[in-house]
């Protein structure tokens, strides 16, 4: 009996491969591995190295928070008073993306018995910048978690301060400062998990001022970026310094955590440090 099967010609490849729907398959920023979209699950965790995926803030509360009250929902750049038009239009895309008004999600949320203040920034809203709205949240957060004797959360991921915003974005990290100190003051606990990518002013002032700092693997967390320190001091740094695991090897985090187990670490945290 003859045998009908024949190889694809490469023309019949390209149009099979056309037919694919997109995001099937994925490929890892970190180690660049291929893999199908299924072996990411619910945490967007790559399957051979570990790297997570950058989270919408909201997507991080549902795999983190058994109950979940926002605050500050309707606090947002008023564009009426904006000239830049680019600007307005990455507002609207941001707000549009994230379902947020801005780069910061907060709120009061619950992990089993523990109440906590959360803030979660998100790297879709203009690269998490940190503009005078965000900074208002953040800082309105431990305000609202120091009256209400709540320990705070806080998940940072930030390209750093908004340049539109000009040098009022850059006052946001010693008024975060201000609040952070206030509600340490008060005896409460802070734990900043910072999550790819946490950089400049963000990284210069409120996420690295928490009683516990905590990190996901893989993490990009920095001050400056590694081309503005090559020209700077005239040496090239390390691959990896810059890396969430030379920063733990050097004292600067307290713990890495791997996404599928924060809930647990974090709800174990709060019960150690519960006065109740």
């Amino acid at each position: 009996m003859q045998n009908k099967f024949s190889l694809p010609t490469q023309d019949e490849i390209v149009k099979r491969l056309k037919k694919i729907p997109e995001g099937l398959w994925r490929e890892c920023p970190n180690c660049h591995e291929k893999f199908y979209y299924r072996r990411a699950g619910i945490f967007e965790v790559c399957p051979s190295c570990g790297y997570g995926a950058r989270l919408g803030s909201r997507k991080r509360i549902k795999l983190l928070c058994d109950a979940f009250e926002e605050w500050d929902k309707e606090m947002t750049t008023d564009p009426t008073n904006l000239d830049d038009e680019k600007y307005k239009k990455k507002l609207a895309a941001g707000i549009k993306n994230t379902h947020v008004n801005e780069s910061v999600l907060t709120g009061k949320a619950k992990i089993g018995n523990n109440e906590f203040a959360i803030g979660v920034m998100d790297s879709r809203f203009i690269m998490g910048s940190l503009g005078q709205v965000t900074g208002s949240k953040i800082a309105r957060m431990f305000q609202e978690a120091t009256r209400q004797h709540l320990p705070v959360i806080l998940f940072t991921a930030s390209g750093g301060a908004r340049m539109q915003d000009g040098i009022h974005s850059l006052m946001q990290m010693a008024k975060v400062s201000d609040e952070v100190a206030r509600h340490s003051a008060e005896g409460l606990l802070y734990i900043a998990v910072l999550t790819d990518p946490t950089t400049g002013g963000v990284t210069a002032s409120y996420a690295m001022q928490a009683d516990i700092i905590l990190s996901e693997p893989k993490t990009l967390i920095g001050f400056a970026g590694r081309r503005v320190i090559e020209q700077t001091i005239n040496q090239k740094p390390p691959k990896d310094f810059q890396q969430a695991e030379t920063l733990l090897k050097n004292g600067f985090l307290d713990d890495i955590v791997e996404r599928p187990n924060l809930k647990e670490y974090l709800n174990n945290l709060l019960n150690l440090h519960s006065d109740k």
